[in-house]
């Protein structure tokens, strides 16, 4: 890679802070902000959880590497999924000119932070 990365790529564990540390991190760098997961809800017009409900994890691993594949940013702080780094092709995309982060956390605060796994991506009204 002969140029700078423009792209700073957060990657981790659900409930490692990605989407919150992404939002920081884009102001205090000036850069725009894109969260993947908010990307796939909005393209499929259904939550992550109901898309593993009704197609399984399978499809929504294939969903959120086809949209990191086809995600050509620059000048971004870019929030993964937390499956992002299953997809080999994807990581080598987004490394190809982003620099990658691994937020790291422990069990107990990813435990504390993500609450039901099992209601993890369903919005309550």
């Amino acid at each position: 890679m002969s140029e700078k990365p423009s792209n700073i790529v957060l990657i981790g564990m659900p409930g490692s802070g990605k989407s919150t540390v992404g939002v920081i991190l884009a102001k205090k760098t000036s850069r725009a902000f894109v969260d993947t997961d908010v990307l796939i809800q909005t393209s499929r017009q259904q939550t992550l959880q109901e898309i593993v409900d009704t197609q399984g994890c399978a499809a929504l691993r294939a969903i959120e590497e086809e949209l990191l594949l086809g995600l050509s940013v620059q000048n971004h702080v870019i929030a993964t999924g937390g499956s992002a780094v299953y997809s080999d092709r994807a990581m080598a995309h987004l490394q190809s000119d982003g620099i990658i982060v691994f937020l790291d956390a422990d069990l107990p605060t990813l435990e504390a932070r993500v609450g039901d796994a099992s209601a993890r991506g369903r919005i309550s009204i």
